[in-house]
């Protein structure tokens, strides 16, 4: 008996649950999945979908009392996937695309293996340790460090893309470990301000992004899923404070060089510097085309000097802060307008990087740990940082509204002309494993 054809009902439904799961794992805030999931059901013909997501999963119905299914996110996605979810979702809306080849495409996605392999996620790790050690501890024996430690950073994620229990305590070890030969150099003389030359190393997990994803989804009125990511995040960064406190006791180390000062040894050029390696860092990590590095380059300069123009001027970090986000929403828009290759959330989601609130949080909190009375005032700062940064991931999300409405409009026959699902190879590790692990950039 041949089998029976599945019915159209159940095939959109698959659909958009898949779709709006795929987007999901990419780290994209869950108003704007709905919001891309409801198109992509209009342009199907189903004008009535109810869809509900929250960061681990989407429940869909095409309409008012129709079946529902769920689709549960199961870790994350790299940047070059979220890019083909999103030329994908581009197709479904112009019709370019039938809801068939959607779902072959869809089917295939996990498996795309890492186009620079695991070769590429160890040199990410030491560009992304030294990059951003050169924007926030510009001297080279922190950058040294950092980049002698990332590549431990990256193998306790792929550790943990393998082990739930490593993922679990991944947080904890990577801390504790990198603390311990921060204030290990440091009692040596090799390194100065420990408590911020540990950060380059462990930044790419500490989970800022999360955090601020969190605060934007409540500002839009996603208050389930903003306050279970927000929740998140915070108990991350409890963990990371925790495993350099644990690092302190068991070495003893000095109240001297506990002291939150950042060492600035080399000149205007590191920061800079900073921006570029950060950038190949992102490529590397993310598998990103090398057609697109330049592209991603000038959303994350663009984000850099807009934060240094706002502090400049004010000498207020969360100034700086604001006009980063802000400027992060809206050349991420303008570049998905230019180059339709590379989508709005793909350009967006690597500048958090360079806002470093996780950066800044970590320090605060585990200055918290070490002396409450004075690290209060540092955690409001941070807080009020973090604040700021989503304030203007709303702001410039507002304002990029038209241009990114008239932008998914063109060059929609670039957008799938992406590349072609590929089967993973034997033994390639798949870098949505090792995100899923340290699963903050999101």
């Amino acid at each position: 008996m041949p089998p029976t054809p599945e019915p159209a009902e159940t095939r959109t439904r698959r659909l958009l649950a898949w779709l709006g799961a795929a987007l999901l794992a990419g780290g994209m805030p869950v108003h704007e999945v709905e919001d891309d999931v409801r198109a992509a059901g209009s342009a199907l013909g189903r004008g009535a979908v109810q869809v509900a997501c929250s960061p681990t999963g989407i429940l869909l119905a095409l309409g008012p009392g129709e079946p529902s299914t769920f689709e549960a996110v199961e870790g994350g996605l790299r940047l070059d996937q979220l890019a083909d979810a999103t030329a994908l979702h581009a197709g479904l809306c112009t019709g370019t695309l039938s809801a068939d080849e959607a779902l072959a495409r869809l089917s295939t996605l996990r498996a795309q293996p890492h186009r620079y392999a695991l070769v590429g996620l160890f040199a990410g790790a030491v560009a992304s340790g030294v990059g951003i050690a050169l924007v926030l501890v510009p001297s080279w024996p922190s950058v040294l460090f950092a980049g002698l430690l990332a590549p431990l950073t990256m193998l306790l994620l792929v550790l943990a893309g393998r082990s739930p229990t490593v993922r679990t305590l991944m947080p904890f070890l990577a801390a504790f470990v990198v603390a311990v030969a921060a204030f290990a150099a440091a009692g040596q003389g090799l390194v100065d301000a420990p408590l911020w030359t540990l950060v380059p190393p462990i930044a790419v997990m500490l989970p800022g992004a999360a955090i601020v994803t969190g605060l934007t989804e409540l500002a839009a009125g996603s208050m389930v899923a903003g306050t279970s990511r927000l929740a998140h995040g915070t108990s991350q960064m409890l963990l990371f404070a925790l495993g350099v406190g644990a690092a302190i006791v068991l070495l003893r180390v000095p109240g001297e060089d506990l002291l939150p000062t950042r060492v600035v040894d080399l000149g205007w050029w590191a920061p800079l510097l900073g921006v570029v390696v950060v950038t190949i860092a992102i490529s590397l990590l993310e598998s990103v085309p090398v057609s697109l590095v330049p592209w991603l380059l000038l959303t994350v300069l663009a984000t850099y000097l807009a934060q240094w123009l706002g502090v400049s001027l004010t000498d207020a970090l969360w100034v700086g802060a604001f006009l980063g986000a802000t400027a992060a929403s809206l050349v991420s828009t303008v570049v998905e307008f230019v180059r339709p290759q590379l989508p709005r959330a793909v350009a967006f989601l690597p500048s958090f990087w360079l806002l470093v609130p996780g950066s800044l949080g970590l320090v605060s909190v585990t200055g918290l740990e070490l002396d409450p009375d004075r690290a209060v005032g540092a955690v409001v700062g941070v807080t009020i940082i973090v604040v700021a940064i989503a304030l203007g991931v709303v702001v410039g999300a507002s304002l990029a509204r038209p241009l990114r409405a008239v932008a998914r409009g063109v060059g929609l026959v670039a957008l799938l002309r992406l590349r072609p699902g590929r089967r993973r190879r034997p033994g390639t590790v798949a870098v949505a494993e090792v995100r899923s692990a340290g699963e903050d950039r999101a």
